[in-house]
């Protein structure tokens, strides 16, 4: 019969090949096996199998190769029965796959290792990975290793299955890779608004990714990072300063790659400048621009000067971007001028202008003013000069003035319905925007009108004449008088007299004669008719008229020479501008001199003598002299209101002109000062003066001619306080040294005070001379704060004061102890409390044996110990415990003490050989300083061994023991003076024979 069901698979083995069958009716006794290549027939593998098998495996195969497969199975009876199927390996994936991109954005090159065994060819699917679009399914040759696709979309990611074929069956290797990214192109940033940039490019579908980061090239800082995703072709970048220059920089990533893109750079828009004015400088003929800058950034700004209404640029500056203003100089006179201020960053400019501003005109010239033969009118003429307009002004002297304004381009005007006779200014000025130039002045007069009641007096005088009329309606110049001797016709006097006169006296003319006097008006060249006037002259005055002071009995005496010609009587009279009362007194014309009683000292008196003769009178001028003053009472000086200033305070006596102050410094007596204090005045105060210094003051009292002295004041100047005071303390001592440095100006010497700081102590005072610059305060409280006060001292005054505070250095803590309580892990610091005070302890535990960190601890002023816990065990520590006072510090000597060793652990004997045993153990806690080894002879209890070993050790052997022997060993942990052992342990050597056998 046949073999039931008889198949062949390889479970997705490409090297193996499973035959299935269903076993025989009447079973079978074996199964044998034959395989061999199916084209060439080669036997390849031989195999068999008991009863009972239904199935065998052919391994060690060729891949994708088709095999005949012949099955024998042997029946009872030695009968047999064969069939024959043919079956394929499946194919091997390729190895090595790869795909690569080159760096082309369009291109994927895949390659491979050919897959082991045999295949009918190659079977290749590439898709794109995000859409997952199957792009291309191509069938290759079995010989082909590569494969390049073209056409790509840039910067994507793609899939590629690559199947080895043969027969129906495959096997399938996949890869995933992406394409070169393209960078996008046309990058382009500009502004789009002072605080904003727009970046837009072209061709951004060729990268996963776009990477944008916006840099500031003014402060060389990232801006703004952005990463877009593909598809996107502009952004906007927000908040920027103004004016500022940014660039941009692109990259495009895909997958593994990066490739950097193109740069670009703008500027924002920059902010117009604000609050732009243009004015007047100090100089002449320049402007000055001012302008507040704005926010943001500038590279410079460029100023533009513009001139008329046209706006004609005349000049250009460009100022540094932090500059806000700018000086036009050398301008034309009168001419109208604008500027534009232009903020400029990089190709972009932000401008604001200015109004319009004027710079000074310059005054017409060739100004003339003529009558024209008329005498209502005048004709003002000038020359043109750059301006507006021409401001005129035409003022008699008597008159307001009559104010016109011209246009440019008019040179004359002319006045109509003047006053004759009248002398007129007129002025001219150019007037330029605000400004109007110093004007330009020419005068001329109208013909005149005859004064009228004209009247010749000789007003008491006997050689004078005093003529006096009233001015014609009109101006003048002035006027034309001729005196003559009225009966002789003799020419006496020919004068001009001032435009505002209305009299004029004649001196040096003859007692008791007739005069005729002839005035005419004039203006300019022009003369008024004449008028005329009589009158005689008056008798001579008493003459060599004086007034002499005796100064007991306080009084005045008078004396006078007799006047030529005839005199009736002397009239005496004697008065002082001080009071309202006067002396009047007549005596006979044989009488020459008079002596005043009973008048008041330091007076000024004025005495006047008149002659009588007949109908006439004429006095004399007046003689002067002062009566003697008193000398001031209760003169005292004091300090003013600062160090450089004494007031000097008086009370007057009466009488006196004035009062004149010496000063002198009272060592030399020399004068320093002399100031004059009018009379009503009874206090000076003398500035300028040196600090700390001893004046001398003197009040001399004046009257005319006349002195009187006052008392000598002596006085000081309140002295400056010293400088720059210092307060430090003393390392060596409890002190503090005082420094200070010399004040301006004198002092007698320092005083200073010094009390403890926030207590109500009392001061400690002591002096320093005048020129010390340093004390030092000793005695003082260690540790301590001390308010240091220092006063200047001149006389009985002081300075202000000047204090500081300062602290001594604190005692050090003394007998400072570390002690050992018995414990492993505890050490006890007190010591004993130091004198003065303190802010507070500073303990610290050093760790000499061990690497421990050091502790510190702040302590109370009060405290005096401390316990320290949680330390290493078996370790020596060193304590040092620091006073501490402000920024100062004071340590005592340092002390130092082990803490406790524990006791080894784990102790182990052993006897490696018959004469030595082998001690091991372990170490507690940190370890100890060192360890000892104790051995003792069990028999007779006395020691046999005692070893000192380092802090490292944990066994030791013990040689030149007795084979045989029991032996008791300790091990003790030792640290400092401290030690702990361990329990003793007995143990027994080797026999000898133990050693044999």
């Amino acid at each position: 019969g046949t073999l039931l069901n008889l198949s062949v698979s390889d479970h997705g083995r490409s090297d193996s090949l499973l035959l299935s069958w269903d076993e025989v009716e009447g079973g079978a006794e074996g199964y044998s096996f034959s395989l061999s290549s199916l084209g060439s027939g080669t036997p390849v593998q031989n195999g068999s199998a008991g009863p009972n098998i239904t199935n065998f495996w052919f391994h060690g195969l060729t891949p994708g190769t088709f095999y005949k497969i012949e099955i024998t199975a042997t029946l009872a009876c030695m009968e047999t029965i064969s069939q024959t199927v043919t079956a394929q390996t499946s194919p091997s994936p390729v190895r090595n796959l790869s795909l690569s991109s080159s760096g082309s954005p369009a291109v994927l090159r895949a390659s491979w290792a050919h897959a082991h065994g045999q295949r009918d060819g190659y079977h290749l699917t590439l898709y794109h990975s995000d859409s997952q679009t199957l792009l291309r399914n191509v069938s290759i040759p079995p010989n082909a290793s590569t494969f390049q696709f073209d056409g790509l979309l840039a910067g994507s990611e793609y899939a590629l299955k690559v199947s080895t074929l043969a027969g129906s069956r495959q096997a399938s290797t996949s890869i995933h890779q992406w394409t070169a990214p393209s960078i996008p192109t046309q990058l382009r940033l500009s502004p789009g608004s002072s605080t904003s940039l727009i970046a837009s490019w072209v061709g951004a579908a060729g990268a996963a990714w776009l990477h944008l980061v916006l840099h500031n090239l003014l402060t060389q800082t990232v801006t703004t990072t952005l990463s877009a995703r593909r598809g996107l072709t502009s952004y906007t970048f927000q908040h920027l300063r103004p004016g500022t220059q940014y660039r941009l920089g692109m990259s495009a990533t895909a997958g593994p790659y990066v490739i950097a893109g193109p740069n670009a750079t703008a500027w924002t828009y920059p902010l117009s400048p604000g609050n732009v004015t243009l004015s007047g400088a100090e100089e002449q003929s320049s402007l000055q621009a001012r302008w507040s800058s704005p926010a943001g950034e500038r590279d410079f700004y460029l100023v533009t000067l513009q001139e008329g209404d046209n706006n004609t640029p005349t000049r250009n500056i460009s100022v540094d971007g932090g500059n806000c203003h700018v000086t036009f100089h050398g301008l034309s006179p009168g001419k109208k001028y604008s500027v534009q201020v232009t903020a400029v960053a990089g190709p972009y400019q932000a401008s604001a202008r200015s109004t319009a501003a004027w710079t000074q005109p310059l005054a017409p010239s060739g100004v003339s003013l003529s009558s024209q033969g008329s005498p209502y009118s005048l004709l003002a003429s000038w020359e043109e000069a750059m301006g507006e307009g021409y401001a005129l002004a035409l003022s008699p002297v008597e008159h307001t003035a009559k104010n016109s304004s011209l246009l440019r381009g008019v040179t004359n005007f002319t006045y109509e319905g003047l006053r004759p006779g009248t002398l007129y200014t007129f002025e001219v000025s150019t007037v330029a925007g605000p400004y109007t130039s110093s004007p330009q002045r020419i005068t001329n007069w109208t013909y005149p009108l005859p004064l009228e009641q004209l009247t010749l007096v000789n007003q008491g005088h006997s050689t004078s004449l005093q003529a006096s009329w009233r001015a014609a309606p009109a101006g003048r110049t002035g006027y034309t008088a001729t005196l003559w001797e009225t009966k002789s016709q003799e020419l006496v006097r020919n004068m001009t007299i001032g435009n505002n006169w209305t009299n004029v006296t004649f001196e040096d003319l003859v007692p008791g004669r007739q005069y005729t006097l002839e005035m005419a008006t004039m203006a300019g060249s022009y003369r008024s008719p004449v008028q005329s006037a009589t009158e005689w002259t008056y008798p001579l005055a008493p003459a060599g008229v004086t007034l002499t002071n005796t100064r007991r009995p306080l009084g005045l005496s008078a004396f006078w020479d007799k006047a030529a010609g005839d005199v009736d009587q002397f009239q005496l009279q004697l008065y002082s501008k001080s009071h309202p009362a006067q002396r009047n007194i007549s005596v006979g014309p044989n009488t020459h001199n008079f002596t005043f009683l009973g008048l008041s000292p330091g007076i000024q008196y004025f005495l006047k003598v008149t002659t009588l003769a007949g109908p006439y009178r004429s006095s004399s001028h007046f003689a002067t002299e002062w009566t003697y003053p008193l000398s001031l009472a209760n003169v005292s000086v004091q300090p003013g209101r600062t160090p450089q200033e004494l007031r000097v305070n008086w009370v007057e006596s009466g009488g006196g002109r004035d009062h004149l102050v010496q000063l002198s410094v009272a060592e030399s007596l020399s004068i320093i000062r002399n100031v004059s204090v009018p009379r009503g005045v009874t206090h000076l105060d003398l500035e300028g003066l040196v600090p700390g210094s001893r004046y001398r003051v003197e009040i001399i009292s004046q009257a005319g001619p006349h002195r009187t002295s006052s008392q000598t004041a002596i006085g000081y100047t309140v002295p400056l306080p010293p400088l720059s005071l210092s307060a430090s303390p003393v390392s060596t001592a409890w002190a503090l040294a005082a420094h200070w440095e010399t004040p301006p100006g004198q002092r007698d010497r320092y005083l200073l005070s010094v009390q403890e700081e926030g207590t109500s102590a009392l001061a400690r005072n002591l002096e320093a001379g005048k020129d010390s610059t340093n004390v030092t305060l000793t005695r003082l409280e260690p540790g301590t704060c001390y308010l240091v006060v220092i006063w200047a001292v001149a006389g009985p005054y002081r300075s202000l004061p000047k204090n500081v505070t300062g602290c001594t250095v604190p005692a050090a803590p003394t007998n400072l102890s570390l002690t050992n309580p018995g414990s492993s892990y505890e050490l006890y610091t007190c010591w004993n409390k130091p004198p003065g005070r303190r802010d507070h302890y500073r303990v610290t535990l050093y760790g000499l044996s061990t690497q421990s960190r050091v502790r510190i601890q702040t302590l109370s002023p009060d405290a005096q110990n401390i316990t320290w816990t949680h330390l290493e065990t078996g370790s020596r520590f060193a304590v040092q415990v620091t006073a501490v006072k402000g920024s100062l510090e004071a340590s005592s000597t340092n002390a130092t003490q082990w803490t406790h060793p524990l006791a080894p652990a784990n102790l182990t004997l052993g006897s490696p050989s018959a004469s030595t045993l082998k001690a091991t153990w372990a170490a507690m806690g940190q370890g100890a300083e060192g360890y000892v080894v104790d051995v003792y002879d069990i028999a007779s209890s006395g020691p046999v061994g005692h070893t000192v070993l380092s802090g490292h050790a944990r066994s030791h052997i013990i040689r030149n023991l007795s084979p045989g022997t029991h032996y008791s060993v300790a091990v003790r942990a030792t640290a400092g003076p401290f030690q702990a052992s361990t329990p003793n342990l007995t143990h027994c050597t080797r026999e000898y024979d133990a050693l044999l056998a």
